[in-house]
C-alpha cells in the first residue's frame, strides 16, 4: 500500500432520467386524484337551501314539482 496521498475517487453511474411514459402516467394519475379531492371538497361544502317549488300540482302550469319536500 502506497502512503503517496493519492485519493481513490468513486464512480458512479449517471443519473438515468425517467421515461416519458412514467411521467405522463403520474401526471395522469395525480389530475384525477386531485380532481376527485376537489369533487369531495365541493360536496362537502356547499349546502344549498332550500328553494320555493309548487307543493301540489293545480293544472294551471307545466311546471315540474318535487316529488318529496326536503324542507
Amino acid at each position: 500500500m502506497s502512503t503517496t496521498g493519492e485519493r481513490t475517487v468513486t464512480q458512479t453511474k449517471p443519473r438515468r432520467p425517467l421515461p416519458l411514459g412514467w411521467i405522463i402516467g403520474l401526471s395522469i394519475v395525480a389530475v384525477l386524484v386531485l380532481a376527485n379531492a376537489h369533487l369531495v371538497y365541493v360536496a362537502f361544502t356547499s349546502q344549498p337551501a332550500c328553494v320555493s317549488h309548487l307543493e301540489a300540482p293545480d293544472g294551471s302550469t307545466d311546471h315540474f314539482r318535487a316529488a318529496k319536500s326536503g324542507c
